[in-house]
Parts: structure tokens; C-alpha cells; sequence
């Protein structure tokens, strides 16, 4: 019985090395294919998009990279003089994220891009003239401001590649909810 147990013993000892072996080879092959490089978050700045949002609302819509940059004003104070802010977020100089406040004349007319009804959008609950879809959401409202009324079309994008597919719309109404209020203060619209 000892004798055919050695027959045994060495056949799993040869599989063992072989897998082990195998593990190394593979990952050795990965760690070639990505160059040794590890991807990273990277950081948002504490104030991002005007002041709307904070780096924790905004870090599903990052993904991984290296550096990120933000373009944007420092807030969205429209006025007649001064009709629109966009902030772009760019993660290894691809758009992330994209938010944008336009303040339009008095009675201009809005029509949805046909690119936004392919979306298969449903209307947001808090705003009368809002979309929601699973890439983002827009608003178009009209304002009575401190001197004049005006029309205020509120737009937001992302990537939502690291955000769960049931997860997307909500995290788009949560965030459209939060930079509408925020709008208003910032443009004097008094709905």
C-alpha cells in the first residue's frame, strides 16, 4: 500500500508545481500587459462645478486615471450680460462629467434634441419641464428674476460606466434635485 501511495504523492506534487508555475506565468502576463502601472482615482478638488457638488457626489462619474482637471467659472451667477456656465471634468483629458446652467430670453423656446427622446427619458418629479435618463438630466424653467424674467435650461452628463445600470437615473435626479436649488439661488430665479 506504501508503495502505491509514492505514485500518488508525486503526481500531486507535479500538479501543484505546475500551477503554481502557471499562476506566476499569468500574472506575469498581466503585469506586461498593463505595464506595471496601476490605476488610480483621482482626486477632485474640494469645490467642484461652480460649488454645486462635492467630490463624494461627483466620484462615481471619475472612473480611474491619472490626473483630472476641472473647467469651469467659479460659480453660475447668470445675468443678461453673462448667459451661460459650463464645467467640464476631464480625467486623462476625456469628459467624466458635464454640467451646464444657460439663461435664455423670455419666452424662447425650447425643443428636446431628438438624441434625448432615443434616451427613452422619464420626466423628473420635482420640475415641471425636466427629463431624466440613464446617462443624465435637464431642466428648462421659466424664472421671475429680481429685474426681469428670463428662461433657465440646466443640464447635466456623465459617464456612468462605474455606476450600476438601476442605480444611474437616481443618482441623476438626486444630483439634478440638489444643482436646481442651487441654480436658483446662484441666477435669482424665483420660479
Amino acid at each position: 500500500m506504501m508503495a502505491g501511495s509514492r505514485p500518488h504523492r508525486a503526481v500531486v506534487a507535479v500538479v501543484a508545481v505546475v500551477a503554481v508555475v502557471a499562476v506566476a506565468v499569468g500574472a506575469a502576463l498581466l503585469a506586461g500587459c498593463s505595464d506595471g502601472k496601476t490605476s488610480t482615482v483621482p482626486e477632485l478638488p474640494v469645490s467642484t462645478c461652480f460649488g454645486a457638488f462635492t467630490p463624494t457626489e461627483l466620484a462615481p462619474f471619475v472612473g480611474t486615471g491619472k490626473e483630472v482637471r476641472v473647467d469651469a467659472p467659479a460659480d453660475a451667477r447668470l445675468t443678461a450680460g453673462r448667459d451661460s456656465a459650463i464645467c467640464n471634468i476631464y480625467v486623462d483629458g476625456k469628459t467624466r462629467f458635464f454640467a451646464s446652467a444657460e439663461r435664455l430670453p423670455q419666452g424662447q423656446h425650447f425643443f428636446w434634441a431628438p438624441a434625448v427622446d432615443e434616451q427613452k427619458p422619464e420626466p423628473l418629479p420635482f420640475a415641471e419641464n425636466g427629463k431624466l435618463w440613464d446617462g443624465g438630466a435637464a431642466i428648462f424653467l421659466s424664472c421671475k428674476g429680481p429685474t426681469e424674467a428670463f428662461e433657465l435650461k440646466l443640464w447635466l452628463d456623465g459617464s456612468t460606466e462605474q455606476i450600476e445600470q438601476k442605480e444611474r437615473r437616481p443618482v441623476f435626479a438626486g444630483l439634478m434635485k440638489k444643482y436646481l436649488d442651487f441654480a436658483r439661488q446662484q441666477t435669482g430665479c424665483g420660479a
